[in-house]
């Protein structure tokens, strides 16, 4: 299979700006039209304000909300937690635990994303409905997981590569079900007053089991004034439940970007996440960092 990115950061002190393009179809990469997203969002970033601590509306471009899902998916969606009680799922499927604007899968065969027909045990990889409508169905499962449960359950096609084998399987091609906004600017009108986040880094997470990570935002954080996103903010440190984040939502919009993702832990394996932008009715600030550029 071949893939190909286009990542573009547009910094210098005091500003700066991200955008990517990935694909399979190489004719699909302008990587013009890229970086010229990057230093448009840079250049908007000059002058950056200091943010008081708190919870705010907040809408996440896909970049920030494509990492951030796959954080708290790698362990809330795999087998693996589930069998050794320490995920949120332990407990919660088929119960609504999500916003019911919320679906999700993790879908290797959709041609929008990075397909592959196999995973690392040689299982015919299948699109897995994770979440329906904010309602908990299922995780992901490799042979290993599956076998331990027992009572007939099968392998999802969902095994990672043998150096983090001891994971268990793994979303590489999470799939967020799209909403009704035009874009995330409408997103921005719903949330009226708040933060827009372009991009995240420093992620960690804090309690697997209850969905807590921390990180800080960058390449591009706005207040929301007045249904607009208006003036640049310097880089956030933020402390979030993922489920309580998803709990409550303004709406997501309607077309899905691919979010690169394809450096895993020393392993080159192309695989993204297949998001739309999202506003969440629930962000927590808990600091401050330093202005775009650093």
């Amino acid at each position: 299979m071949t893939d190909a990115s286009a990542l573009a950061l547009a910094a210098e002190e005091g500003a700066s700006g991200y955008a990517e393009q990935t694909s399979w179809r190489v004719s699909e990469i302008d990587p013009a039209k890229t970086a010229e997203r990057a230093v448009e969002t840079a250049v908007r970033t000059r002058g950056a304000h200091e943010l008081e601590p708190g919870s705010y509306a907040a809408v996440l471009e896909p970049y920030a909300f494509g990492e951030l899902l796959l954080y708290f998916a790698y362990d809330a969606f795999g087998a693996r937690g589930l069998i050794e009680e320490r995920s949120f799922a332990t407990g919660k499927i088929g119960e609504k635990v999500f916003d019911e604007r919320f679906s999700l899968a993790d879908d290797p065969l959709d041609p929008r994303g990075l397909p592959k027909a196999f995973d690392f045990e040689g299982t015919p990889k299948q699109r897995v409905e994770l979440v329906e409508d904010g309602v908990l169905r299922d995780v992901l499962w490799d042979r290993r997981t599956a076998h331990e449960a027992g009572d007939g359950q099968k392998s999802t096609g969902s095994a990672p590569p043998a150096s983090v084998r001891h994971w268990g399987p793994l979303p590489f091609a999470l799939s967020v079900a799209g909403g009704d906004a035009e874009s995330a600017e409408e997103l921005a009108e719903r949330v009226g007053d708040g933060i827009y986040v372009t991009r995240l880094h420093y992620l960690s997470i804090v309690n697997p089991r209850e969905g807590v990570i921390t990180g800080m935002t960058r390449d591009g954080t706005f207040r929301i004034r007045g249904g607009k996103i208006a003036d640049p903010l310097v880089n956030l440190r933020f402390t979030v439940a993922v489920p309580e984040l998803l709990a409550e939502l303004h709406g997501l919009t309607r077309e899905p970007t691919l979010v690169n993702e394809t450096s895993f832990y020393d392993e080159r394996y192309p695989n993204g996440v297949l998001t739309p932008a999202l506003a969440t009715a629930r962000f927590d600030v808990t600091g401050i960092g330093g202005g775009p550029g650093t």
